[in-house]
């Protein structure tokens, strides 16, 4: 129990810092190649976060553990709705000045219930998963359509998480470090989530959904935490919203490519359906207005709460 404790946590450590590594290895070469750094820096700090999650699923699925792999990727969604934002809600109020955030919250929720209609039979096939592929890209075009019209101020603040250094060599250094570090990140996360789950009693699928979510979600927690502190709450949101999109698009839609993804009826009845409340939860807040206060985070956490302990008592 120690072993896997001390092997799990020392995973989350190098995917976190892999994380990081890719994030400024990406946003300087493709600055270096041309790209605006604001447009860099809303791709970045939409999707490019989710590389952590995304590196844990790519080991699972070499595991032969697909079960595992779509419960972090729906884990996370709620991870991020509920825990990291209402935490950073509660640490200070999250000012949304970005424009963007209602539209990408309302196909979030679209992209869940698409995935529960799409798995009433028990599967998401491969044509299902081209279709949320195409949905992610209908989503970036969206992204980058509404960003051009953002107060400077919300342009500024992405385009200063963009800035780094541009020079070929070190971003390519930069990435085979962050390549590095993933892999055994993602290596150690799994071993130990799966050793976890069964001395906890968890099926690979509870593993995923609950101390793989959660785990892979501390970094960002922490890293909300702080940008909420300093007046960041567009970013805080935008990360959120723009990581839930890639989990639910691209993790599970690339997954249903790659093989047919069988999807548990839990996942219709309360799993997806939760993504979709915690949607419906935020949605006023962001759209009222234009803050998520510390009373509406405790609401949030408290939502997350709820699922985690439904989730315990039908084990």
């Amino acid at each position: 129990m120690g072993e896997a404790l001390g092997g799990f946590a020392l995973g989350l450590l190098l995917l976190a810092l892999g994380g990081d590594s890719a994030i400024k290895g990406a946003s300087g070469l493709a600055q270096r190649l041309g790209l605006k750094p604001f447009t860099a820096g809303l791709l970045l700090l939409a999707f490019g976060t989710s590389l952590p999650e995304l590196a844990v699923n790519l080991r699972a699925l070499a595991q032969q553990q697909p079960q595992l792999a779509l419960g972090n990727a729906v884990g996370s969604t709620l991870v991020n709705l509920g825990l990291t934002l209402g935490v950073a809600a509660l640490a200070a109020p999250l000012l949304q000045r970005a424009r963007m955030h209602v539209p990408l919250l309302v196909l979030l929720a679209v992209a869940a219930l698409a995935l529960m209609v799409f798995g009433l039979d028990g599967a998401v096939g491969r044509v299902e998963g081209v279709a949320l592929l195409a949905g992610f890209v209908a989503v970036v075009a969206v992204l980058l359509r509404r960003a051009r019209h953002e107060p400077q101020a919300v342009q500024g603040a992405v385009t200063a998480f963009a800035a780094t250094r541009t020079g070929l060599g070190l971003n390519l250094v930069r990435l085979a470090i962050a390549i590095a570090l993933l892999y055994y990140g993602a290596r150690w996360v799994v071993a130990g989530g799966l050793a976890l789950g069964d001395a906890w009693g968890l099926s690979p699928l509870l593993a995923g959904l609950l101390p793989v979510a959660i785990g892979t979600a501390l970094p960002e927690i922490a890293t909300a935490v702080v940008a909420a502190r300093r007046g960041h709450g567009d970013m805080v949101a935008g990360h959120v919203i723009g990581a839930s999109l890639f989990n639910l698009l691209v993790i599970v839609g690339g997954m249903a490519v790659l093989q047919p993804l069988a999807l548990p009826a839990s996942f219709v009845k309360l799993e997806l359906p939760a993504v979709v409340v915690l949607a419906l939860v935020l949605y006023p807040m962001l759209r009222s207005d234009h803050r998520v206060g510390r009373g509406e985070g405790a609401v949030l956490v408290a939502v997350f709460g709820a699922w985690v302990a439904l989730e315990l008592l039908l084990l």
